[in-house]
């Protein structure tokens, strides 16, 4: 494993956000007064659905994008007025594939290290250890997602960066290569001192995660460890089926107190002790049910919990209005 920058202390944090703002032409605010640290050395997940404001998030972060308010710091650097330093100790695996299909990947990773000055010795490391090895020697044109994949996380690593972004890395990739980037980044945490800073929609990857802040439309509406925003909870969801849900929920609401409505297809709400309340659902509620599941608290509950739908949901409703802009630019 190459050696990677160390921060130059503990107690600076590795990324310090504050009041951060985009507001794009035409008064578009994606990312609304957000603020956050990121410890030395910590694996910080943004968990959140398509359009919640991640990818401007980090691209603030990396400089590509100039935020309209508030302050960033990279390990001290202000990437708004010091971005060839905040660049310097940074690198970026973005959501579109940046290297050259028409270069093998080892002249890819070469290039890359001639661009930043380093010795390119090292990248042989960071083949073997994201299984490049067979590969390296063909154009990158011929290699599937999941490999060029891989080939993006070795070139960000080329440069030996304090802090790596990973924007959405596993995104469209089958689940056995999502498992085996996520085999890697965690060796990685383990064997240096990187600190990671990554976005997903991906329930199952902010597990992986020290701490995730939860974004939606543009604001942070919560941040924790994993296992405390799920306590945080609390309280199990429980999901039914029967003929009609808009009679379900009536019932729901004026039998047993509750508020309920339809996620992933299915009558949805909260209760204590999940397990002990069905018996008693399905002897009072008076109506017909064709199936019940019940889950302890999950990451997407935590984020029903503070917006009042599930990350799927939410996709489909900014899937929805994307098409609805395509529509209006075509008329």
């Amino acid at each position: 494993m190459p050696k990677l920058h160390a921060l130059a202390g503990p107690a600076t944090p590795a990324i310090d956000v504050r009041r951060l703002r985009k507001t794009y032409p035409g008064g578009v605010e994606a990312v609304k007064g957000i603020d956050f640290e990121v410890a030395a050395g910590e694996v910080f997940g943004l968990l959140g659905p398509n359009g919640a404001g991640k990818s401007t998030t980090v691209g603030m972060l990396t400089t590509t994008i100039r935020p309209t308010g508030g302050s960033a710091r990279l390990a001290g650097f202000d990437v708004a007025a010091e971005p060839l330093a905040a660049r310097s100790i940074s690198s970026v695996v973005f959501q579109d594939a940046v290297v050259d299909r028409a270069l093998t990947g080892r002249a890819n990773l070469d290039l890359h290290a001639r661009l930043w000055g380093v010795d390119g010795s090292e990248t042989g490391e960071l083949v073997d250890a994201l299984g490049l090895s067979e590969l390296v020697g063909r154009p990158v044109g011929t290699y599937s997602g999941g490999q060029r994949r891989r080939l993006e996380i070795a070139r960000a690593l080329v440069s030996r960066p304090r802090i790596l972004f990973l924007d959405e890395p596993t995104v469209g990739l089958d689940p056995q290569t999502r498992s085996s980037i996520w085999q890697y980044l965690e060796q990685l945490k383990k064997d240096t001192t990187i600190t990671i800073f990554l976005t997903t929609h991906y329930m199952d990857e902010a597990e992986h995660c020290d701490r995730i802040a939860i974004m939606d439309g543009g604001r942070l509406v919560a941040l924790d460890t994993p296992e405390a925003l799920k306590a945080g909870v609390g309280r199990d969801r429980v999901q039914i089926q029967g003929d009609d849900d808009a009679d379900l929920i009536m019932r729901l609401r004026e039998r047993f107190g509750i508020e309920a409505g339809i996620h992933d297809g299915a009558v949805t709400f909260s209760v204590e002790g999940g397990e002990q309340f069905v018996p008693r659902l399905i002897a009072e509620l008076g109506a017909p049910i064709r199936s019940v599941s019940i889950s302890r608290p999950s990451l997407d509950d935590v984020f029903m919990a503070h917006t009042g739908r599930t990350i799927r949901d939410a996709e489909a409703t900014a899937a929805d209005g994307m098409r609805m802009f395509a529509r209006m630019g075509r008329r």
